[in-house]
């Protein structure tokens, strides 16, 4: 189906994330996908503009490309990826992780030498005027570096950002500052991009909020029908998402199998916790610690939920968290969080709500364990204020309210330019005009 078989109507909103879908796994993907259903449900028009792929490892074209529109009423456009790896763009990659210097010219050759969307990219420059806003997410990717700079004077960012050595980089600094607004989901956050880019005090030109994530309170879970159906007996701890090194998962499985390692050796008469996890990504278990790692795939919502009701506490090894949507909804299950305490956002979700403890470094991880092993009633008493930190901070009503009256204030509707719109067929002659690989300008 042609991406223009669905018309653009008047005041559209658009999200860009650089996946959407079933079996996507990504917490700034799942925002997003929400954020744009709501607004559906309360009578705006709203598009999801995405790639055509599934898998942010490999980017391949899983999703058919064209137009389609779900049940609800949301307009789903699909475009196909393009990725050109490279030595060059390994290397560069390599330099940028590690914080060496690195030219701007180096930057946005690494940013355009990997994952593309050339038609996505033809679609807004061809028909953006007409959109009401364009919100982008997360930063770090192709569809919000190139994409956003397009239409700058309608293009908010919801950045998604972690204190990372990319988000350093002068390519995102003039991303940023390029946007009409920025949009973020904690206050961590929000510091974080003052600290790297200067405060945000735009005015009514370059305004910016902290409205947060919706987390749906009303769930039904059953964490002994979890057990049941997964075999699983005796206590455990769960880590839900992307199992990459990223998300601090190799670090997990580390201090995981020296926590087993201590419990097997000791003689406390405590059995050892498994670990069982699910999402995406290949999980190899540490050497002696086989028999102590469940993996139970890619869950359903539900099946997620009563997996963590099940479990005696909640695992969030990642520092990299703009929001830690999986950390509020063990929350919601009333299960304890063990995280890690470099994430600025985790750690303050956890002094706030008080459902939790955090660690630095292996020893401390190995502790918590021993303490969530140990003491199961004194872990458990933590969540006692978990679900209602969520329900006071993060209910889904709430989070739209927020964002209509931020769109309502900054860009009202009647601000598209319809009377731009091409001639049908122009985007030929617009690919003539546009170079294949845009090089953004900083």
């Amino acid at each position: 189906m042609s991406t223009n078989d669905i018309a653009i109507a008047p005041n559209t909103i658009a999200f860009v994330p650089p996946r959407n879908g079933p079996g996507v796994v990504g917490g700034a993907e799942a925002v997003i996908a929400e954020m744009a259903l709501g607004l559906v449900h309360r009578g705006h028009s709203v598009e999801i503009l995405t790639t055509c792929a599934r898998d942010h490892f490999t980017w391949a074209n899983e999703f058919a490309a064209g137009a389609s529109r779900t049940p609800e009423g949301l307009t789903i456009r699909r475009f196909p990826t393009v990725v050109e790896g490279s030595r060059h763009r390994e290397r560069l990659g390599a330099l940028i992780a590690a914080g060496e210097p690195v030219t701007v010219q180096d930057q946005q050759a690494w940013a355009n030498q990997g994952l593309r969307c050339p038609e996505l990219w033809h679609h807004v420059f061809d028909y953006g005027h007409r959109y009401r806003a364009l919100i982008f997410a997360p930063y770090l990717f192709w569809t919000t570096y190139a994409v956003s700079q397009i239409h700058p004077d309608r293009s908010i960012l919801m950045p998604c950002l972690h204190d990372e050595p990319e988000a350093y980089l002068d390519i995102y600094r003039s991303t940023m500052h390029s946007a009409a607004g920025v949009l973020y989901l904690t206050d961590p956050e929000r510091d974080l991009a003052n600290r790297l880019y200067g405060r945000h005090d735009y005015g009514l030109q370059k305004p910016s909020s902290v409205i947060g994530a919706g987390v749906n309170t009303d769930v039904s879970t059953s964490g002994d029908l979890f057990r049941r159906k997964f075999g699983i007996d005796g206590p455990f701890v769960y880590y839900a998402g992307r199992r990459e090194w990223g998300k601090g998962w190799d670090d997990l499985l580390a201090g995981f199998a020296a926590y087993r390692r201590r419990a097997l050796g000791g003689s406390s008469g405590h059995g050892p916790l498994k670990l069982v996890t699910s999402g995406v990504g290949i999980v190899h278990a540490p050497t002696g610690a086989e028999s102590g790692v469940i993996d139970v795939g890619l869950l359903t919502d539900t099946e997620r939920d009563s997996a963590m009701a099940a479990a005696a506490a909640y695992v969030q090894p990642s520092a990299r968290e703009s929001f830690s949507r999986t950390v509020l909804e063990s929350m919601l299950a009333g299960t304890p969080v063990v995280a890690n305490g470099h994430s600025d956002v985790v750690r303050w979700h956890i002094e706030r709500s008080g459902a939790g403890v955090v660690y630095r470094g292996q020893d401390e991880l190995v502790e918590c364990l021993r303490f969530v092993s140990h003491e199961p009633q004194a872990a458990a008493a933590l969540a006692t204020g978990g679900r209602a930190y969520v329900e006071a901070n993060y209910q889904p009503e709430v989070v739209l309210d927020s964002l209509e009256r931020y769109l309502d204030r900054f860009f009202p509707p009647g601000q598209a330019d319809l009377e731009l719109v091409p001639p049908h067929g122009s985007s030929a002659r617009v690919r003539d005009r546009v170079p294949r690989r845009p090089e953004v300008l900083t």
